[in-house]
């Protein structure tokens, strides 16, 4: 199996699609504006406390309050708090020469050691979804390739899918003679095999970003107008943290459309893995990247209430604010000679095989319940739970599968940490509006023209993309005198026509060579 990166950066977001022998199994889609990501640390403050949750609620400057439970102030604490205390003067406090505080204990009461308005470290393990404001933790760590770095940890962990016992202590060995005091490392499972300057060197970034964390709070405690909730550290960009936690060696690819994005992604592979840094590559073409790797007709099919997999078969998939729900359904699909029962058997097989992507692809969390076609034989329910928990084996996040209910029904848990991606496949009709009518289509390349005109000859840009639907495009360039031809012969070369899968089929967008949008529709376009 072979696997291809592909990343579109625009001027409002971001687009990741992971492929996997040419077909979508992941897409997260990011705004550029967004914050509150997972792994982020703010120096924030207590709004409100509530006895009753044993938890309290924490202003980070999202809209809606964080939430902080007891159990996840985490047993070094109190170190925290002390530590937090003594950062008040110009120099910056060596972590190794402060002395542990007791552990925190399990049986608490959130009151006894949180007041209103007080200061707090915290971290984001949860981003805001739905109604729901991001959930915190005070366990701090920076999360690295192969190591995880815990401040007041003080103690090394390996990754239990490490198995071999001589590896596990060599790692453990290694990490105990290079960390220093008051510090705690988890090795990861990639951290296998090694060698000592490679894990060596990922340490002291992680070590320089606690420092940089400490100088950063330092500098907003002196200021004049100290500034809290204090954004402490953000997590490394969407791109690489999904490279740090995904890259493997059989990634043949990696498209990027963006060349400063292109060169931090060059730069984390060569540093993480030297051998493959030449597989990041950037894309130059004029047609959308998306387009190009054939990944937006995926995404148009994939997404939405209904999916339709081999033979005809198909599955609802609704949200809800408590479960997703999702329907098996032969549809139309031809009936097995051998009867019912093998019919529903292969119709249930390959609804396992697509929902494990679609759970990927989705990134749906939380509790799914999958309505199965009847089965009355217990073998074959077997090999339907057998099937699903061999294909959710690539699932990164952590997941629960119960065997089929009596009622016909799974239900399967998977760790939410973040909204669940949601593509509109169905939209409203950007020609009219909603309106129902628009002007006549055969004008459509003239009031085009007219747009160029007014560009070209009064707004002074020579150069720019005009993106059309691709049967507007081939429409546009055909024949030997075509209309492009025209176009360029009357007005310049700098006229470019991109065909674009996104766009509706009376759709058009122009942008500048730099990929900046030009707003060019008019308010009498809609009537």
């Amino acid at each position: 199996m072979t696997s291809e990166v592909i990343i579109d950066v625009q001027p409002k977001e971001v687009s990741i699609a992971l492929l996997e022998d040419k077909r979508l199994v992941e897409f997260q889609q990011e705004a550029k504006a967004e914050q509150y990501s997972v792994g982020n640390i703010y120096l924030a403050k207590v709004r409100k406390l509530m006895p009753g949750l044993n938890a309290c609620f924490v202003n980070v400057g999202h809209e809606r309050d964080a939430f902080l439970h007891y159990l996840d102030l985490g047993l070094k604490y109190k170190s925290f708090e002390k530590y937090l205390e003594l950062l008040d003067g110009k120099k910056q406090v060596a972590l190794g020469k402060c002395a542990a505080q007791p552990d925190l204990e399990k049986e608490g009461s959130i009151q006894n050691h949180l007041k209103q308005g007080q200061e707090v470290l915290v971290q984001i393990v949860k981003e805001p979804i739905n109604t729901k404001g991001p959930r915190l933790t005070c366990e701090i760590s920076f999360a690295g390739r192969y190591l995880v770095l815990v401040p007041f940890g003080d103690k090394v962990s390996v990754s239990t899918k490490i198995k071999s016992s001589a590896e596990r202590t060599r790692l453990k060995q290694l990490i105990l003679s290079i960390k220093p005091k008051n510090f705690g490392v988890i090795i990861r499972t990639v951290a296998e095999g090694r060698r000592v300057a490679e894990l060596d060197n990922e340490l002291k970034t992680l070590l320089k970003r606690w420092d940089d964390m400490v100088a950063k709070i330092i500098r907003n405690r002196q200021a004049e107008r100290p500034q809290l909730p204090l954004l402490c550290f953000e997590e490394t960009s969407r791109t690489v943290a999904l490279l740090r936690d995904l890259f493997n060696p059989s990634y043949e690819n990696i498209y990027v459309n963006n060349e400063d994005v292109y060169k931090e992604i060059q730069s984390y592979v060569a540093l993480i893995a030297p051998e493959r840094a030449q597989i990041v590559k950037l894309y130059k073409g004029n047609v959308p990247i998306f387009d190009n790797f054939s990944v937006t007709k995926q995404i148009k099919t994939s997404f939405g209430r209904t999916v339709t997999y081999k033979h005809g078969a198909y599955m609802i998939i609704e949200h809800t604010e408590a479960l997703h729900v999702v329907d098996v359904n032969s549809g139309n699909r031809s009936k097995s000679p051998e009867g019912q029962e093998t019919n529903a058997l292969d119709v249930n097989l390959g609804a396992a095989d697509e929902l494990a992507r679609q759970l990927r692809l989705r990134d749906m969390g939380g509790i799914i319940v999958v309505d199965f076609i009847d089965m009355n034989l217990a073998e074959n329910r077997q090999k339907l739970y057998e099937r699903m928990v061999e294909n959710m084996r690539k699932d990164r996040a952590r997941h629960n599968i119960l065997p089929l209910s009596k009622f016909g029904l799974m239900q399967i848990t998977r760790q939410r940490v973040r909204p669940a991606m949601d593509v509109m496949v169905e939209e409203e009709c950007p020609t009219c509006g909603g309106a129902g009518k628009i002007k006549s289509s055969l004008l459509f390349t003239d009031a085009l023209e007219s747009k160029i005109d007014l560009l070209v000859n009064h707004l002074g840009i020579k150069k720019f993309r005009l993106h059309v639907h691709p049967f507007v495009a081939a429409y546009i360039n055909q024949g030997i005198v075509s209309l492009k031809r025209k176009w360029q012969m009357k007005y310049g070369w700098g006229v470019q026509i991109i065909p674009n899968q996104k766009l509706s089929y009376l759709q058009y967008i122009f942008y500048q060579p730099n990929g900046e949008e030009i707003d060019m529709k008019e308010e009498n376009e809609m009537k």
